[in-house]
């Protein structure tokens, strides 16, 4: 394929709705001294590896093995969709292969195994395949079949994407699509539709890659299917699944935190495809319901363990937050679908915010320990013995469909950067040092961001006619400067629907200087908030920060803190340490020792004193501890 230009995971065609075009894969490279090139290059060397080492270890693979007839001396082993961590693993290689142009011997056997497990029908999903037979397609509300297919098919997506005449790629397009086609000829004309979304995305990608109509047409199908109770109320009702009401007329999200992203990525891509902006539009109401009452302040969607859901609007208790790192990840997907579909910075300004904070907070800074749900408080004496809410990152789980998550998103996360093409110029959305190439431009970036406030864009090459290099500036940032070519400029006047720009005729050498201003923040919750009413987060830039056992004395808890409004916070930079930035927090102390569980208020004696906060995605890397983001307020008499 000569002509063959890689991409990444979100590939529009030229006739959907669009706003922003994706650039090549290769448009982007980031640079590992930045903190998103890091994390790249720690997901390639650690994560990645890691998650390999435990599909074998946990029987993932195994269970494939047994399809087969290589491993029917073993049982099956773990959840009834294991098969996704494969898949999920195999898309993370793929996209690592495209960025460094190294293959992975796990994708060719991977890919072979996969191949020799799939029945002669297209069917494959290792659960169903030997005791279970009899129960394919009977039990959808709980099988995940079609969830098992949608990941299989994001991997042939990557696998096509990255490196077509690869032998292993082809064998998992050809297996991805042979079970794709197995549900066109079952469920083209059905009323029935899965528990878990996520084959509606998998197979608008496959359209994509495709050219393939069907396969966007049972999307489509598989969108407008939910909503009508054909799942039952299993349960936790029929709100769990989101087949309580249709989506184009529901007015709040609702149910199983990480079901309700993936339905609303996947409608995303239906609408766009198939210019249905009602459908689009009914996306961007439910987005907003979730950013109004239902989001914390690190960008984490989920407050109740039960049923890993949404709770009522301003339930968002801190130490009893779920925040699954899945579910901040299908944040991330959908809010750069919407991103290109509109242009809307606020969506950018989403994605880094669940990025830096609630993404970045579930991996540890070695890359193989995570946090599957991802509290804002976690409290002296915590238990943290059962793996719904440990108190450290774990290398797996029982249910470990974070970790291969993770790997797969970082492994892309070069393609989240920027948009770009020949008539709008360049866009640029988050921040790291690197090059970013796209329409016939090409930009370095120099920046610290988000430890520092500064980004230096200088132009390598660019096409002779005029064009707009558009830089993100944030919400959060109210006084953002701007020198460019060594001469100071107004920033502000620039600055259209959040983005800096600047349309010129570039030359190589044109410098841009964007400061965005972050000065330490204090952040209040809606007052409807009950959970942290009385209480702020404290924030510079787009980073949320915490107080951790670890940095408060040994005389003091972190539970009996209270910030002093009246002094100012201090900045402290850092040459080495967990962390480049903190903050030095003026407190009082209130002294808990021997106090009744109720008292009078003025029982409560306090002290001053000052301690560090660190970045929130930085917390549990070092002794087992306490740890709040949200931090009383000290009243008047303290």
């Amino acid at each position: 394929m000569n002509d063959f230009v890689p991409h990444g995971p979100v590939l529009p065609t030229a006739d959907a709705i669009s706003a922003l075009r994706p650039l090549p894969a290769s448009g982007v490279r980031l640079s590992t001294e930045g903190l998103l090139g890091g994390w790249q290059e720690r997901n390639a060397t650690a994560t990645l590896p890691h998650c390999v080492t435990q599909l074998d270890r946990h029987g993932n693979l195994a269970n494939l093995r047994r399809v087969t007839g290589d491993r029917s001396d073993v049982a099956f082993r773990g959840f009834w969709f294991a098969d996704t961590d494969v898949h999920k693993t195999l898309e993370a290689a793929f996209w690592e292969q495209g960025r460094s142009g190294t293959a992975s011997p796990f994708t060719v056997d991977a890919a072979a195994l996969l191949e020799k497990a799939q029945d002669p029908d297209g069917y494959l999903d290792s659960y169903y395949q030997v005791e279970n037979r009899d129960k394919q397609w009977t039990e959808l509300h709980f099988s995940h079949e079609m969830y098992t297919a949608g990941h299989l098919i994001q991997a042939a997506v990557a696998a096509a994407r990255t490196a077509p005449g690869d032998a292993a790629a082809q064998q998992v397009l050809t297996v991805a699509r042979r079970f794709a086609d197995l549900l066109v000829t079952r469920y083209g004309d059905s009323p029935e539709v899965d528990g878990h979304p996520e084959i509606e995305t998998a197979l608008v990608e496959l359209y994509r890659v495709t050219g393939h109509r069907p396969y966007l047409d049972l999307a489509g199908r598989f969108v407008d299917n939910r909503g009508h109770g054909v799942l039952g109320e299993g349960r936790f009702g029929p709100r769990y699944f989101q087949d309580h009401e249709p989506l184009r007329s529901a007015a709040e999200v609702t149910g199983h935190v990480v079901r309700q992203l993936y339905l609303l990525a996947g409608a995303v891509d239906v609408a766009v495809e198939t210019g249905d902006r009602e459908l689009l539009d009914a996306v961007v109401r439910l987005w907003d319901s979730a950013q109004n009452s239902r989001t914390y302040v690190t960008g984490g969607q989920g407050s109740r363990h039960r049923d890993e859901a949404f709770g009522d609007p301003y339930e968002l208790p801190p130490d009893r937050a779920y925040a699954e790192t899945c579910a901040a990840i299908g944040s991330f997907q959908l809010a750069w679908r919407l991103l290109l579909a509109t242009g809307e910075a606020r969506y950018a300004d989403e994605m880094e915010r669940v990025l830096l904070n609630g993404i970045a907070g579930s991996t540890s800074v070695d890359g193989t320990a995570f946090f599957y749900s991802n509290p804002l408080h976690l409290r002296t004496g915590h238990d943290g013995s059962h793996e719904d809410a440990p108190t450290q990152r774990l290398s797996w789980y029982s249910c470990a469909c974070c970790p291969p998550n993770l790997a797969r998103l970082m492994a892309s996360l070069h393609g989240y950067v920027a948009t770009g093409s020949a008539g709008d110029g360049l866009q640029l959305h988050l921040y790291g040092p690197g090059t970013v190439a796209g329409g016939g431009h090409e930009v370095t970036v120099d920046t610290r961001y988000p430890w520092d406030e500064q980004i230096t864009v200088t132009v390598s090459s660019a096409s002779d006619t005029p064009w707009t290099l558009a830089m993100r500036v944030p919400a959060w940032c109210d006084a953002p400067r701007l020198i460019v070519n060594g001469t100071q400029a107004p920033a502000r006047g620039q600055i259209q629907d959040g983005y800096l720009r600047l349309h010129r005729s570039w030359k190589p050498g044109d410098t841009v200087v964007l400061t965005l201003t972050m000065p330490s923040r204090l952040v209040a919750a809606h007052p409807r908030v009950d959970a942290s009413r009385g209480a702020v987060a404290l924030a510079r830039g787009p980073l949320v920060y915490c107080l951790e056992q670890a940095d408060v004395p040994a005389d003091h808890d972190v539970e009996d803190l209270a910030l002093d409004p009246a002094a100012p916070l201090a900045v402290s930079y850092h040459s080495g340490g967990l962390s480049p930035v903190t903050l030095r927090v003026p407190m009082r102390v209130r002294s808990s020792n021997f106090v009744p569980l109720y008292s009078d208020i003025s029982s409560f004696k306090t002290t001053a004193a000052t301690v560090t906060a660190i970045p929130y995605f930085l917390w549990a890397n070092r002794s087992p501890g306490a740890m709040r983001v949200w931090i009383p307020l000290a009243t008047r008499e303290e």
